[in-house]
């Protein structure tokens, strides 16, 4: 697939509340390149009121960009899988907390269960990492997930590499080109930026 026009991809975002501007900003782009988006939001990302955004603004805004209410129930994602509802699923942000749950095959928020259903289907996970502990407890799970198939990474690097030396953050100015790639069977490069 060398272009999103008509991909139904679905949009899954996790508690990196410091992101959400730059991902909103990301799913605008992944939408004007043509791909029909379906919001889904973790309890944390659709329900904590934060300094960045309150959580009502969050799911107004991820609503008004895809044109449907996010997804934030376990019910709501469990038939993605079952009746192939998507093309490929992305996460971003996804936090440490997600990342773990992921590489130990634990659902039990809407972002982890969608991502077991969508798999079952063998089409494509990508990840956008956001945590300030990936170059430590996280750096075992982000290994996991890169050994395993269908697993797709957007690319990423330190984002203060002297005052949070373990933290990592997804270029989300590349998560259209990553998911392109991803349709099409490969791992964006180069991943480390």
């Amino acid at each position: 697939m060398s272009n999103l026009m008509d991909a139904r991809v679905g949009c899954a975002m996790t508690g990196s509340f410091c992101t959400f501007g730059a991902v909103f900003e990301a799913w605008r782009a992944l939408k004007a390149a043509g791909a029909d988006l379906t919001p889904i939001m973790s309890f944390n990302a659709a329900g904590v009121d934060t300094r960045f955004y309150p959580a009502a603004e969050a799911r107004r805004v991820f609503e008004e960009i895809t044109g449907k209410a996010p997804l934030r129930a376990l019910n709501q994602v469990e038939p993605i899988g079952p009746k192939k509802l998507l093309d490929a699923l992305v996460i971003a942000p996804c936090t440490g907390n997600t990342l773990a749950k992921l590489a130990n095959g634990i659902a039990d928020t809407p972002v982890t269960l969608a991502a077991k259903s969508h798999l079952r289907n063998g089409r494509p996970v990508v990840i956008a990492v956001s945590s300030n502990d990936s170059l430590s407890q996280n750096a075992r799970s982000i290994g996991q997930l890169l050994a395993m198939k269908h697993i797709y990474f957007v690319p990423f690097g330190q984002d203060d590499a002297l005052g949070k030396p373990n933290s990592l953050v997804a270029k989300f100015d590349l998560l259209t080109e990553s998911v392109v790639d991803a349709l099409d069977g490969r791992q964006i490069q180069p991943l480390l930026r």
